[in-house]
């Protein structure tokens, strides 16, 4: 009966990594890891330093807002 399930159990899919800022393949122990190469890793870098990437505040829904006062600025605690 064991062998019904062998065939029927799906395999683990195994995800290819891909380096974020050129998308070739990455192994995991690549000494860049998560990218494939110090170009593709300071080309990342110099986006955080110029501003391209941010990272938002959470989004606040309308009725949470209105709630809330608006915002949380000027406020202490």
């Amino acid at each position: 009966m064991d062998r019904e399930f062998e065939s029927v159990m799906p395999r683990k899919h195994t995800a290819k990594l891909r380096c974020p800022t050129c998308k070739k393949p990455v192994k995991r122990t690549a000494p860049d890891f998560p990218f494939c190469s110090e170009r593709c890793r300071t080309i990342d870098l110099g986006k955080w330093a110029s501003g391209a990437y941010v990272i938002s505040s959470p989004i606040m829904d309308q009725s949470e807002a209105i709630a809330g006062g608006g915002s949380d600025e000027g406020e202490e605690s």
